[in-house]
């Protein structure tokens, strides 16, 4: 058995046990004790950042907004696939990844808070959706594990009908939003559709170019 040597640990919003663990090689993030994200398995967070900021490197004035930044490794993907000029916005409800991002956790993905295009948001992501200036080339969520299983419960809000449409228009024209998610959802989808995106699903694997680990899916939507 893999020793587990605890490098931090904290309370969600709704008062869960999360932790932060080195396990052998990797640092695993735990809530209530079931792993949340390793820093093993990122290949499909950096899927999402691939397929939500295709073509957005040569254009000027880019912004994306990443909404979760767990170990990090989402928002270095986008940051690697915009310009210079570009504003990546990345909310995070929990101070302690925040925290954790700044200490051990940074050298996973080059200390991507560092970076001058990051503008660090604290708080629910639902905030700068719905600001009146807002609007992005890219919105891409990666909030607890998908549209249907929820580790903090107010997450839910952000995936109904009304998020929807508040994601729709925070999004400029043509613009792409991604949502990662543990599990297949064809009622997410649908819900999708009703908000006037044009959407698909993409299965990409958990270890990314490796083609292995467990599937992950992609919902991939576009505003008209």
């Amino acid at each position: 058995m893999i020793p587990r040597v605890v490098l931090g640990e904290s309370l969600t919003p709704d008062g869960v046990p999360i932790t932060l663990t080195r396990e052998g090689v990797s640092l695993v993030v735990r809530v209530a004790g079931v792993p949340l994200m390793s820093s093993r398995v990122h290949g499909s967070e950096e899927a999402m950042a691939e397929v939500g900021c295709a073509g957005l490197l040569a254009r000027a004035g880019v912004r994306v907004l990443v909404g979760g930044l767990g170990l990090g490794y989402t928002l270095r993907a986008v940051l690697d696939a915009v310009g210079a000029d570009a504003e990546v916005v990345v909310a995070e409800l929990l101070p302690v990844l925040v925290g954790w991002n700044r200490g051990p956790l940074g050298p996973l993905a080059n200390h991507p808070l560092d970076d001058p295009r990051t503008r660090l948001f604290e708080g629910d992501v639902r905030i700068p959706i719905r600001s009146p200036e807002s609007r992005f080339d890219a919105i891409l969520l990666d909030v607890d594990n998908g549209p249907e299983a929820f580790t903090v419960a107010a997450n839910a809000a952000l995936y109904g009908r009304a998020g929807l449409t508040r994601l729709h228009e925070a999004l400029r024209p043509g613009g792409r939003l991604v949502v990662w998610s543990a599990i297949e959802s064809p009622a997410f989808q649908r819900a999708l559709r009703s908000a006037g995106f044009r959407e698909e699903v993409r299965p990409v694997r958990a270890r990314g170019a490796v083609r292995k680990g467990a599937r992950h899916w992609l919902f991939v939507a576009q505003r008209g």
